[in-house]
């Protein structure tokens, strides 16, 4: 469960404010969809849930864990893809899991088991002992996705997961976040793909300039619009109209 209290923050010795008073709940047992125009506030949220940022403002709390008072407590919770597949080019790809491994305390019969599972899932395997320097960018993101979920973390936070994989490998992501909700756990991701987030999200959250503008399901996006339409067009008018 994710939960943010009138959480703001800005840049810019607060001239630019980039999220405002923001209020959202991800429930157990879902996946939400977190969507917004470019700039409108999500990657900060992101950050912010994630302990990359600190507000200056309000609390978030990852399974009743508040993330500023005990960081490293909340962390373990979450398993985290940022937007951008930046690592570490100098090591192999077994390197660098085994160094999130460590990271996690998580022990070497689970690292195995874990690896070995995500790596054949994602057609990884035989390049782990390449360095990650000629990787192409959907191979990192692989990485990063396999990191992410070393430790079988019960919070996924997603930032643009299916950017750069191959057709295969974002559909067996889905399937991994439909599986990890239904066991009772938290998805929560962003994306800029609006079939995928109405085929896939429970709910979703629409901000725009920083501001939570719309939380529920399509359905109720649906009603409030009073068309039954498309995801995708209902996100354009919204957006454009607010």
């Amino acid at each position: 469960m994710i939960i943010i209290n009138n959480v703001s923050k800005t840049y810019a010795r607060g001239r630019v404010k980039a999220v405002n008073s923001i209020n959202l709940e991800v429930k157990k047992g879902e996946i939400f969809g977190f969507l917004g125009p470019n700039g409108a506030g999500k990657t900060t949220t992101i950050k912010m849930i994630t302990g990359i940022l600190k507000p200056d403002e309000g609390q978030i709390f990852i399974n009743g864990i508040n993330v500023v008072s005990e960081p490293i407590k909340a962390k373990k919770q979450i398993g985290f893809v940022p937007d951008n597949p930046e690592i570490f080019n100098r090591l192999t790809g077994i390197e660098y899991l085994n160094f999130i491994a460590d990271i996690y305390e998580v022990d070497g019969k689970q690292r195995y088991k874990k690896i070995n599972e995500l790596a054949e899932i994602f057609e990884i395997k035989d390049a782990l002992n390449s360095s990650i320097g000629s990787y192409s960018h959907g191979m990192k993101q692989k990485l990063i996705i396999i990191g992410a979920l070393i430790h079988n973390p019960p919070v996924w936070i997603l930032d643009e997961p299916l950017v750069g994989l191959d057709p295969k490998a974002a559909f067996l992501l889905k399937e991994m976040m439909k599986k990890h909700a239904d066991n009772g756990n938290t998805v929560f991701f962003s994306t800029h793909i609006m079939e995928v987030a109405e085929r896939l999200c429970d709910r979703i959250g629409i901000i725009k300039k920083g501001e939570i503008i719309f939380t529920g399901t399509i359905d109720e996006l649906r009603q409030i619009r009073e068309e039954n339409d498309s995801l995708e067009n209902l996100f354009l008018e919204l957006v454009d109209n607010e």
